[in-house]
């Protein structure tokens, strides 16, 4: 079987003292990720071709040779050489720019609904706190009132106080045994308005779950295409595909709370995992304990009268 060898364009020194890179190491000759539209720099007889290793990896080979304008491929003992040009960072990405932008104006009209009804729902939940320390306030003026302006004074107020306060500490701890959160302002608020959010987006029509899909897609999108950004040595501005900054900020807000929420679970799974064998070893214990009662019955029966 004839060998097949990769040949790459080599860097010139002035291309590589342009780069910042030293003259005398070998690089493969860089267009910005412009691949087979780039100008030629240099005619054939100028060129100046070097044979990779037959022990690098295709992949490899092919994720370095990007970054050129074309490659060859020779056939040993056939005398041919067949050139192959590298398709540009546009040629490479282009339907996956576009389906990002079509799915950019989807976030953006669903961003705006999302927005909506998040500001609604937080305004509906501080409004209900600011009700509740009118409620204290108004108690506190019936207290004052109670003691200080009538004829039955503190003697009637203390005991109603008392028991008011336990009943107080009672609803909050049935609360806490609820919702199975931190006693908190802050899980308070969380629930009112997660509550409210999900009534909101249920009257505007707004799918949560098929939100976070489109949202991660199109993430994943922008994944792949900055790992082909920089297999090109290209400073890819995803502002212009995804039409605003707004939908970039969307962007990097679902993604920090994903990531946020795997590692939630990751570390409730660890905690379980970590229950688990003190269990077991408790299990085995209570076992152990029982096997040991068995067989001393079974001694005390057969060496009995």
């Amino acid at each position: 079987m004839p060998n097949v060898y990769f040949r790459a364009e080599d860097t010139t020194p002035e291309q590589a003292k342009k780069r910042g890179e030293s003259p005398e190491s070998p690089h493969v000759a860089s267009y910005s990720g412009l691949g087979h539209e780039a100008e030629e720099e240099r005619h054939d007889k100028d060129k100046k071709w070097v044979r990779w290793s037959s022990s690098t990896e295709m992949g490899d080979f092919i994720r370095d040779a990007a970054r050129g304008r074309e490659f060859t491929v020779e056939i040993e003992g056939y005398n041919v050489e067949m050139r192959v040009g590298v398709p540009s960072f546009n040629d490479r990405t282009h339907y996956m720019r576009l389906q990002l932008r079509k799915m950019s104006r989807r976030i953006d009209r669903l961003a705006g609904i999302k927005r909506e009804c998040d500001k609604l729902a937080h305004r509906g939940a501080h409004r209900l706190a600011k009700g509740g320390f009118g409620l204290l306030g108004g108690w506190w003026a019936i207290v004052y009132y109670i003691t200080f302006q009538t004829e039955y004074g503190w003697d009637l107020v203390e005991p109603i106080t008392y028991l008011a306060g336990l009943a107080t500490i009672m609803g909050g701890y049935l609360w806490f045994l609820y919702i199975s959160r931190d006693l908190s302002y802050k899980a308070a608020m969380n629930l009112t308005v997660s509550r409210r959010q999900s009534a909101l987006y249920e009257a505007k029509g707004f799918d949560v779950q098929k939100w976070e899909a489109l949202v991660q897609e199109a993430n994943a999108l922008r994944r792949e295409i900055k790992t082909v950004a920089v297999e090109y040595d290209v400073d890819w501005d995803e502002t212009k595909d995804l039409g605003s900054e707004k939908v970039k900020d969307v962007l990097e807000k679902e993604r920090k709370k994903t990531a946020k929420r795997d590692k939630d679970e990751d570390e409730e799974e660890e905690d379980e995992d970590e229950s688990e064998p003190e269990k077991t070893k408790e299990d085995k214990k209570d076992g152990d304990k029982e096997e040991g009662e068995e067989r001393r019955e079974d001694g005390q029966k057969q060496t009995g009268p």
